[in-house]
C-alpha cells in the first residue's frame, strides 16, 4: 500500500496540525516525526485527542511502564530456578517470538486508530469484551500493586533510622531470632507458619534460627496471621499512610493526562538506572559478590528441554513487558500518526531484557556477600524470591554492611518505589483512558481522582495482616488467568479476524515502510500458536494455589475462580451484544457484520481516514472470492 501523506493528519496538543502530509510523501517515519510544524488548522469536526509533547516522552513512558518490579525481584529468581544462565536461551527465543511481536502489534493498533484499549476493538466489534476484560484485569492489579508501593515507602522511611530497625532482634520475637547485623551466623529464610509436626520436632531439637529481617517483615510490618482462616484483620496505620502517599503521587502525575505524565517519564525511566548503577558498583566490590554472580549465571543445561522452563520464560516475558493488558495500546494511542513505533518497540524490548540481567547481577552480587557473611557456600540458602527479596533478603544483606548501611537501603527502596510508580501510572492511565473514551465529558482529573479513591479503599485489604493471602489470590486469578486467555483472543482477533495482511497494510500506510516476513509469521502463526500451547500446558499442570505452603480454604478458591470467570465472560457477553446491535435483516448478516471493522475505523483524522478507506478497499479486493487456502496464504505472506 502506498503511504498516503496528502493532508494535515498530525494534531498536536494545541489542536493544530504539526506537519503537512503532502510535503513529506515517501519520507521515512523518523523524518516525518521530526518535521517542522505547519500552521494549518485541524479539519472541521475533528475530535481532538491529547498527544505526547515529544516523541521521546512516549519512549520514556514505555520504559517506565515495562521496566518495573518484575525485572528486579522476579527475573533473577525465575532464571535461577530454571537453569541459571541456560534460561537465557529459551527466554531470548520467547522474547523474539512472543514479546517483541506483541509489543509492536499493540503499539501499531493503538497509534493507527488513536483509540484506547477498549475502543481499539472497533476493528472487530464482536471482540470488544477482550478490551473490557483487560481493563478489569489491570484495574485489579492496580489495587494491590500500589499496596506494595505502600510497604516500600515504609521501608524507605525506616531506612533513615540508625540502627536499621530490622538489624537487631526484639525480645518478643523469641530466642530463635538472629540479628541480621551479625556475621558468621548461619540461618534459613523460611515461612513462619510451620506445621504441627514440625512444631513438635522443634521443641525436641535446636530451634530453627530466623533472621531478624524476616521477623521484622512478618511481625512488625505485615503483622501476618498464621492462616487466612484467622481473618484478614485491620490495616496497619503506617502502611495506610504509605498507601495514601503512593496514590497521591500517582494522581498528581496523571491528573492532566499525557501532558503531566509525559514530563514525569524522564525521571521515572532514567533515575532507577542511576541507582542501579550505584548499587551494582557497590555489589561487585563486596567480598563474596562474584560467587553470587557466578551462581546466578552458571548454566544448568539439563533443564533447557524441560517444558516448565519454557513456560517460565513465556510468563516472565509476558508480564515483564506488560503485553496484553492494554497499557501499550493506551500509551501509543496518544502518539502522532507517523511516530516510529518500530524503533521504540525494539528499544524497549531490548532494554527490558538488559535491565533484568543488570538487576540479576546487582541482586546476586549482594546475596553472594550475604552468604559470605553468614559463612555458607550455598547461596541458594539465602535466596528468597518475590516480595521476600525486597523486604527480607536484601534488607538482611544491607544490615551487615559495616559502613553507612542506611545509604544503600535508602537507595534500594527509592529505586523500587520509582519503578513501581512508573508501572502503576501506566496501569491507572489505561483504566482512565478506557472510561474517558466511553464518556468523553468526564474530565481527566475527575476520572483520575475517582479511580485513585476507589483503588485506595480496595487497597486497604492488601495491607491488613491477611493481606498477602488476598494479594496472592487476586494476582493469580485476577491477573495471570484473565490476561493469558484474553491475550490469546487478542492475537487471533488481530491476526486472523482483522487479518495480518490488513494490519501490515495499515503499517505501510502509517509508517511508509514494508512489513517483513518475520513480523507476518509471528503475528499469523508463531505467537498465537505458542501462546495457545502455553495455555493448554497451564491448565494441564494446574495445581491449587498456595501461600507459604498453605492451601486456601474452599471459599477462597471459589472467589478466585469467580474473579477469573467475570473477566473472561466479558468476551461472550459483549460478542452477543455486538451481534444484537449490528444492523441487518438476518442473524447471518448481523453475525458477519459484528466481526467486520466499524465504518469509522481507521485514522482519527477524517480526511486521512477517507484516503485510507479508498486505498484499503483497493488493496483488499484481490483476495476476495479466492479459496480458503489462498486466503490463508495471502493473510500470512501478503
Amino acid at each position: 500500500m502506498k503511504s498516503l501523506q496528502q493532508n494535515p493528519a498530525f494534531v498536536g496538543d494545541d489542536g493544530r496540525s504539526t506537519l503537512t502530509m503532502s510535503s513529506l510523501a515517501g519520507q521515512p517515519a523518523e523524518t516525518r516525526d521530526e518535521a517542522e510544524p505547519a500552521e494549518a488548522k485541524a479539519p472541521a469536526g475533528h475530535n481532538e485527542r491529547d498527544t505526547w509533547g515529544k516523541g521521546v516522552e512516549f519512549l520514556m513512558s514505555c520504559i517506565a511502564m515495562s521496566v518495573g518490579l518484575g525485572n528486579v525481584w522476579r527475573f533473577p529468581f525465575t532464571a535461577l530456578d530454571n537453569g541459571g544462565g541456560a534460561f537465557l536461551i529459551p527466554y531470548l527465543i520467547v522474547l523474539f517470538l512472543i514479546g517483541k511481536p506483541i509489543y509492536y502489534l499493540e503499539m501499531v493498533i493503538g497509534q493507527f486508530s488513536s483509540r484506547g484499549s477498549v475502543k481499539v476493538f472497533d476493528l472487530c466489534p464482536a471482540m470488544k469484551g477482550v478490551g473490557i476484560g483487560q481493563v478489569i484485569s489491570i484495574s485489579l492489579v492496580t489495587t494491590y500493586y500500589v499496596g506494595i508501593m505502600g510497604i516500600t515507602l515504609c521501608y524507605f522511611y525506616d531506612s533513615f533510622r540508625a540502627p536499621l530497625p530490622w538489624a537487631e532482634c526484639r525480645s518478643e520475637w523469641g530466642a530463635h531470632c538472629v540479628a541480621s547485623s551479625q556475621s558468621n551466623t548461619s540461618y534459613d529464610f523460611s515461612p513462619l507458619t510451620p506445621s504441627s509436626s514440625s512444631l513438635s520436632s522443634l521443641k525436641q531439637e535446636q530451634p530453627q534460627l530466623v533472621a531478624s529481617a524476616e521477623l521484622y517483615f512478618r511481625k512488625e510490618v505485615l503483622r501476618e496471621k498464621d492462616q487466612i482462616a484467622d481473618g484478614i484483620g485491620l490495616p496497619n496505620w503506617e502502611l495506610v499512610i504509605g498507601l495514601f502517599v503512593s496514590w497521591m503521587c500517582v494522581f498528581l502525575i496523571i491528573r492532566r493526562g499525557v501532558k503531566s505524565s509525559g514530563k514525569a517519564s524522564y525521571f521515572l525511566a532514567l533515575f532507577p538506572y542511576v541507582i542501579m548503577g550505584v548499587l551494582l558498583v557497590r555489589a561487585v566490590t563486596l567480598p563474596g559478590s562474584l560467587d553470587g554472580i557466578y551462581y546466578f549465571i552458571k548454566p544448568n543445561w539439563g533443564k533447557i528441554l524441560d517444558p516448565k522452563v519454557w513456560y517460565a520464560a513465556v510468563t516472565q516475558c509476558f508480564y515483564s513487558l506488560s503485553v496484553c493488558f492494554g497499557n501499550i495500546i493506551m500509551y501509543s494511542s496518544f502518539n502522532k500518526f507517523g511516530h516510529n513505533v518500530h524503533r521504540d518497540a525494539t528499544i524497549v524490548t531490548a532494554l527490558d531484557t538488559a535491565t533484568s540481567l543488570l538487576a540479576g547481577f546487582t541482586i546476586f552480587g549482594i546475596l553472594g556477600h550475604l552468604a559470605h557473611e553468614i559463612g555458607t557456600e550455598d547461596i541458594g540458602k539465602v535466596v528468597k524470591g518475590g516480595a521476600g527479596l525486597a523486604f527480607i533478603s536484601y534488607p538482611d544483606a544491607i544490615a551487615k554492611f559495616k559502613q553507612l548501611p542506611q545509604i544503600f537501603s535508602v537507595l534500594f527502596f527509592l529505586m523500587l518505589f520509582v519503578l513501581g510508580i512508573g508501572s502503576n501510572i501506566a496501569m491507572t492511565s489505561c483504566t482512565v483512558t478506557a472510561i474517558r473514551d466511553r464518556f468523553p465529558n468526564f474530565k481527566q482529573w475527575q476520572c483520575s481522582l475517582l479511580i485513585a479513591v476507589v483503588s485506595f479503599l480496595i487497597g486497604l485489604m492488601y495491607i491488613t495482616p491477611g493481606g498477602q493471602y488476598m494479594l496472592t489470590l487476586v494476582d493469580f486469578f485476577g491477573a495471570s488467568m484473565i490476561a493469558l486467555v484474553l491475550g490469546i483472543a487478542e492475537l487471533y482477533t488481530v491476526g486472523w479476524i482483522y487479518g495480518t495482511d490488513r494490519l501490515c497494510k495499515d503499517i505501510e500506510f502509517m509508517l511508509g515502510r514494508k512489513v517483513g516476513l518475520y513480523w507476518r509469521l509471528c503475528w499469523g502463526v508463531f505467537t498465537p500458536l505458542i501462546m495457545t500451547v502455553i495455555l493448554i500446558y497451564f491448565y494441564a499442570t494446574y495445581e491449587p494455589l498456595t501461600y507459604n505452603d498453605q492451601y486456601f480454604p474452599a471459599w477462597a478458591y471459589g472467589v478466585g475462580w469467580s474473579i477469573t470467570a467475570f473477566g473472561i465472560m466479558q468476551l461472550p457477553i459483549w460478542m452477543v451484544v455486538a451481534i444484537i446491535r449490528e444492523p441487518g435483516s438476518t442473524l447471518g448478516e448481523k453475525f458477519a457484520g459484528a466481526f467486520r471493522p466499524k465504518k469509522h475505523w481507521g485514522p482519527i483524522d477524517p480526511l486521512l481516514r477517507e484516503q485510507y478507506n479508498k486505498e484499503i478497499e483497493h488493496e483488499l479486493a484481490p483476495k476476495r472470492g479466492k479459496g480458503f487456502w489462498a486466503s490463508i496464504r495471502q493473510n500470512i505472506f501478503g
